[in-house]
């Protein structure tokens, strides 16, 4: 079963995406923190990672440089409700997709 990690502070929007992905066999866990998040990793070592770009304690497009350093094999979906592609240095766009809000369930299932 892949795993799957979800970075992101909209509670409801975490169980509506751990819900779908759950029927579909992902062992899905959440975090509402940049550092929860990063202890998560550490830990459960994911297949996929699903994650806001504006948290409480930092900026999503900030860490994606690190968690991408860390876990290259991981694929990294970054969910936003503003453009960011401009933000990504061009080796890591290629690397990393991005969702703008409002998300669609299945077009997170396909960057899976």
């Amino acid at each position: 079963m892949k795993k799957v990690l979800i970075i992101d502070d909209e509670v409801d929007l975490c169980i509506m995406i751990k819900q779908f992905l759950s029927r579909k066999n992902y062992d899905v866990h959440i975090a509402h923190t940049l550092t929860d998040g990063f202890s998560y990793l550490n830990m459960i070592n994911p297949h996929a990672l699903i994650l806001d770009n504006n948290l409480p304690d930092g900026m999503g497009w900030d860490a994606v440089g690190i968690i991408h350093e860390r876990f290259p094999e991981m694929k990294i979906t970054l969910i936003s409700a503003h453009k960011t592609i401009g933000f990504f240095h061009p080796a890591l766009s290629a690397q990393i997709k991005i969702l703008e809000k409002p998300i669609s369930l299945r077009e997170i299932e396909m960057l899976l």
